[in-house]
């Protein structure tokens, strides 16, 4: 049998055991910016139910009344229209987004790495004596060490699941059951607890493996990926051949000209890269790969490669930059290309996907309307020139208080309109109701094939209105 590689993964030994990564961590400025970043997402994740727009939270995914708000604005299910047009608008985005930035998210929004690498890491270290430099731990974690830390996860987790739920019930409901026992309300309870052990489970054990086998995310922008798409990429044209220790002028080096080294321009006749094989680009990194070997699925675009590197650079007295955001075209001196194909058409995509967008979000109205006809005789005689058509009105309250709904015939003059269940009108906030009509109208009125278009109006308390056309049925004249 051929023999396994030293790692098949980076998390994987070759004898099939867990490899743990302890990644050693690299202050440089790139950290810096994502730590910023970092925490501003989280505090928006956090803060983010507490706040109210018109009344109502920035978002809440109320699945049990099957309402979905957004920045003010209510959604039901009958919205199917706006939510493809909004799956298109959060598809074209994240095609853009990887043609220019690449990866960027995994590595400066993703929850997955915000939370690792900011507040959970930060406890590991806290715990095994390497706080602020990272690495192997410097004392084994057993006994009183490792409760207390299981403690903190546990509180940390929970406190992240209970923002989480807050996101699908509302921060109002959330307290309330909160200081209230669990057997109340045993759904989001269970809810809770789940997520809480996801966490656990996610943060303590599964960690990194996230990024590496499991997040569909990242492949999905993998392949849509370009030679003029950005990524974490190592100039192995200015790098090899490596060779450790500090680099002195010697004969066998040539200097490199500003243009050299502004295109990345590998000078054929050195002998020495400026790569000094420290290995630091791989001690850091939290998947535990070797940026030097290429692009790679791994790779989350963290940039902790890109601080150590630099910081080696400027200790031996070479020029930042050997491993750097950049372009595989741009490492090979062809230049970014911001300008191409996909960076033209997707935005023009996205503009006419959105502009469809808010012009489908500005035709909504307060209130549903839909005119059926009822089950039975399409329509009916009553004496010997009336006829009655059954019509059911659905109506749908959209707006944020209690209506009353009104409804009437404006045309022709001869229609007279009746609502059998007048209580059916009166609907509470984003009730629903079906109201059972009878309209009758002279069968003169009718075309030679038989029907008339009546238009309806229906409006509410607050005065919005919306008009209907309905085609009334009777005899063939």
């Amino acid at each position: 049998m051929l023999a396994s590689p030293e790692h098949v993964l980076s998390t994987l030994e070759s004898d099939g055991s867990r490899r743990w990564l302890y990644p050693l961590l690299s202050k440089g400025k790139l950290w810096k910016r994502r730590r910023v970043v970092g925490f501003v997402l989280a505090a928006i994740f956090i803060l983010l139910p507490h706040l109210s727009i018109g009344g109502k939270p920035p978002i809440l995914l109320d699945v049990a009344a099957r309402e979905f708000t957004f920045l003010g604005t209510t959604f039901l299910p009958t919205d199917t229209l706006l939510l493809a047009i909004g799956m298109l608008l959060v598809f074209f985005s994240i095609v853009l987004a990887t043609a220019l930035g690449g990866r960027l998210w995994c590595g400066w929004g993703c929850p997955q790495t915000v939370y690792m690498e900011f507040l959970f890491r930060p406890i590991d270290r806290f715990f095994e004596g390497t706080t602020g430099k990272g690495g192997k731990p410097k004392r084994e974690v057993t006994g009183a060490l490792r409760v207390a830390r299981w403690l903190v996860y546990l509180v940390v987790c929970m406190f992240l699941a209970h923002t989480f739920l807050a996101y699908f019930v509302g921060i109002e409901a959330l307290s309330r059951w909160i200081q209230t026992p669990p057997w109340e309300h045993p759904t989001a309870f269970l809810v809770m607890a789940v997520t809480t052990v996801l966490m656990l489970y996610h943060f303590l054990f599964f960690r990194e493996q996230l990024c590496l086998i499991a997040c569909p995310y990242g492949r999905f922008q993998s392949v849509m990926l370009d030679r003029k798409s950005m990524i974490v990429a190592y100039d192995y044209n200015r790098g090899e051949p490596r060779k450790k220790g500090r680099r002195d002028p010697l004969p066998n080096v040539v200097d490199r000209s500003a243009d050299q080294q502004k295109n990345n321009v590998a000078d054929q006749t050195k002998t020495i890269g400026d790569c000094v094989d420290c290995n630091r680009c791989v001690a850091v990194c939290p998947t535990g790969i070797d940026i030097r070997q290429g692009l790679q699925l791994e790779c989350v675009n963290c940039a902790q490669c890109i601080d150590a590197c630099d910081d080696v650079m400027e200790k031996v007295g070479l020029p930042k930059g050997l491993i750097r955001y950049d372009s595989q075209d741009g490492i090979d001196g062809k230049g970014q290309g911001l300008l191409r194909a996909r960076t033209v058409i997707y935005p023009m995509i996205l503009l006419v996907v959105g502009g469809l967008f808010l012009y489908v979000l500005g035709g909504k109205y307060a209130f549903d309307a839909q005119m059926t006809r009822a089950p039975g005789n399409p329509f009916t005689r009553i004496g010997s020139t009336e006829v009655r058509n059954t019509l059911r009105l659905r109506l749908v309250n959209r707006s944020g208080v209690d209506q009353v709904y009104t409804i009437k015939a404006l045309e022709p003059a001869s229609v007279k309109l009746e609502v059998l269940d007048p209580a059916g009108l009166e609907l509470k906030v984003g009730e629903t109701a079906t109201v059972p009509i009878v309209v009758d109208f002279n069968a003169r009125v009718t075309s030679q094939s038989g029907h008339v278009d009546a238009v309806l109006e229906i409006s509410d308390q607050s005065g919005n209105t919306q008009t209907k056309t309905y085609r009334l049925l009777g005899p063939l004249r």
